[in-house]
């Protein structure tokens, strides 16, 4: 399969509402797997099908918890439902969020911490999960992508008042950037990363 150039903020694809897929087949696989291969190298713990470019409701997650279970997946077409986000600023340490599509920025967002999420399978069989912590963050975070809305995009206002400078003091927030893992430097190649 093959790694993707991953869009960065200011590509309209990701600012934009995702499609539904309505078609099963090689297509979509050979799209899943390359979303695999590109979260992989980046690296990161989800990726969705606008990050690089597809404008498709999909998305897939990797992320190894404390207490070393693997969760892992795709999902299509999916909803998501969510406890109400906890009142209060955002702990700069365990609210800490990145984004692979806003490479090297890492910004503290309150996030619910209880969500279900309902799609479909690879198969187009259904699917449930239900996820606590930081698992239901990459949910939220994923989803949100398929709606054409960044995580930057949630911050609190003075905060997402900074984000805005500093991205666009870095260059970004233009169409038509992109960044290609393995070949990049962007998100810290190498390390432990919990960038969606």
């Amino acid at each position: 399969m093959t790694v993707r150039p991953i869009r960065i903020t200011g590509d309209p694809v990701l600012h934009t509402p995702a499609h539904e897929v309505v078609v099963w087949d090689s297509q979509l696989r050979h799209l899943v797997a390359d979303m695999v291969d590109t979260m992989k190298a980046a690296p990161g713990v989800g990726l969705a099908a606008p990050q690089i470019g597809v404008g498709l409701a999909v998305f897939i997650w990797d992320w190894t918890d404390d207490d070393d279970i693997l969760h892992k997946g795709v999902v299509i077409n999916p909803s998501l439902s969510k406890t109400r986000i906890p009142r209060g600023k955002p702990d700069p340490e365990s609210d800490l969020e990145g984004c692979l599509s806003v490479p090297d920025f890492r910004f503290a967002l309150r996030r619910s911490d209880d969500v279900v999420l309902t799609g479909k399978t690879l198969d187009n069989e259904d699917l449930e999960v239900r996820a606590r912590g930081w698992l239901a963050r990459i949910f939220q975070h994923e989803f949100d992508h398929l709606q054409g809305t960044l995580y930057v995009d949630r911050l609190p206002w003075r905060t997402i008042l900074k984000a805005r400078r500093e991205i666009k003091e870095e260059g970004w927030a233009r169409p038509g950037l992109s960044w290609l893992p393995g070949m990049d430097d962007f998100e810290g190649s190498g390390q432990d990363s919990k960038e969606a």
